[in-house]
């Protein structure tokens, strides 16, 4: 792999993970301050795991998505 590609590719892996932290951080927000009775419904449910997990993997994807997409976009130079 040539150093280009490998610094592309940690580009985008860095603003993932910001972007993936972002994800986690409102997902455990929302449980904690119990919004829209969130929280005590996933707690209360005998498949918390479940409903963990899906909350969780769809922040992750949403949040990290919008952390690479902000990072592409930002990269490019104006030319006048």
């Amino acid at each position: 792999m040539e150093r280009m590609q490998r610094d592309a590719l940690l580009f985008l892996f860095k603003h993932l993970l910001f972007g993936s932290f972002g994800g986690i951080l409102f997902g455990v927000l929302i449980l904690v301050f119990d919004v829209a009775g969130l929280g005590t419904l996933v707690w209360s449910s005998p498949d918390a795991g479940i409903a963990l997990l899906l909350l969780f993997f769809g922040l992750f994807v949403t949040f990290g998505s919008v952390g690479m997409g902000a990072a592409v976009m930002t990269l490019g130079k104006e030319r006048d």
